[in-house]
């Protein structure tokens, strides 16, 4: 089992910036296929980066070229850095956790184990 705390989220104006960051903490990270989430009110949970234990990223169409997922095993944290940000990121982050398999099969936005209490994001 792994707990996850997020942190990092606030309050932005269109085409600003936000990194957020996910501490791992229980079990051994390296075992765990990790993603980010989204989820607004009324909306269904969206997954928007996945990230391997040998460091490799998926990202989802609405991400890409603004977002980077990154982590670091050896401070047990992964960080979603979120570049041009506009009001359509306005959402609840969650980073998560799921089996390695998930990532090695390209299903990380499948990962429903392990979720962080969430930290909002709010774009202006």
């Amino acid at each position: 089992h792994v707990q996850l705390v997020e942190s990092g989220g606030g309050s932005v104006q269109a085409g600003g910036s936000l990194r957020l960051s996910c501490e791992v903490s229980g079990d051994t990270y390296s075992s765990y296929c990790m993603g980010w989430f989204r989820q607004t009110p009324g909306k269904e949970r969206e997954g928007v980066a996945g990230i391997e234990s040998d460091g490799s990223t998926s990202y989802a169409d609405s991400v890409k070229g603004r977002f980077t997922i990154s982590q670091d095993k050896s401070k047990n944290t992964m960080w979603l850095q979120m570049n041009s940000l506009n009001p359509e990121d306005t959402a609840m982050y969650y980073c998560a956790a799921g089996p390695t398999m998930l990532c090695k099969q390209g299903n990380w936005y499948r990962i429903n184990d392990y979720w962080g209490q969430g930290t909002q994001v709010t774009v202006s």
